[in-house]
């Protein structure tokens, strides 16, 4: 069986890289006894100039799009989409537009702790601010969140009070941007193929068996 690694460019706050990773895990179930996949979450932020404390998230995101209407009409798309992946998109619930940056050092030391708990935090931080309308930018709800997912709330709460790994991860935002990654989900398969976007499950697993077919010829010339 071929593995494949895919290293996920995404915020927590991008509804469409919610929807991809839904449909990334749908694709992952189809290929499941053909291919072995490995994710590794890696950061990006949509709005890097959100103050700590964040913003009313409802008047911001109606200026970006234009308008109220606008907003509604993209969210109405988004609602139907994610009922189609299990997905209960609740935008009304989302009173605040955070900064990203915590919630990325998180998810940075859930990978340390090994992909299981860095899927479990994704996964939680994503729920939180679209289903449950909490503030992922509030080091409280990070603690729950790192708490729920197994991980020791004390050393956690220590480290969001720190500066630690700040560096690291806008230096990890920076690498993305410089390789060209301007929106997000970005999957980056093997280190060598790209796709952008949030994909259908269909895509996503015929890139996978594609990639795993290209692996495997590979590995054949060489014997």
């Amino acid at each position: 069986m071929q593995r494949i690694t895919i290293d996920l460019v995404s915020d927590v706050v991008c509804p469409w890289c919610f929807l991809g990773k839904a449909r990334l895990d749908l694709a992952i179930a189809e290929v499941q006894d053909e291919i072995g996949v490995d994710i590794n979450w890696r950061p990006y932020q949509l709005n890097p100039d959100y103050p700590p404390e964040g913003v009313d998230q409802q008047a911001e995101l109606a200026k970006k799009l234009g308008g109220k209407a606008n907003m509604d009409r993209a969210h109405e798309q988004l609602r139907a989409l994610g009922r189609d992946v299990g997905i209960a998109f609740d935008f009304d619930a989302i009173k605040v537009g955070p900064n990203t940056l915590d919630a990325h050092r998180l998810i940075h030391w859930a990978g340390v702790e090994g992909r299981d708990v860095q899927e479990r935090v994704v996964s939680a931080l994503f729920k939180a601010n679209f289903e449950e309308g909490r503030n992922v930018g509030d080091i409280v709800v990070l603690a729950d969140i790192a708490e729920s997912a197994g991980l020791d709330r004390g050393v956690i709460s220590q480290l969001l009070a720190s500066d630690a790994d700040r560096a690291e991860v806008l230096g990890e935002i920076d690498a993305a941007r410089q390789m060209g990654v301007n929106g997000v989900p970005f999957f980056i398969f093997d280190q060598q193929y790209a796709v952008s976007g949030a994909q259908t499950p269909e895509v996503l697993a015929n890139a996978l068996r594609d990639i795993a077919r290209m692996k495997s010829e590979a590995l054949a010339k060489l014997n």
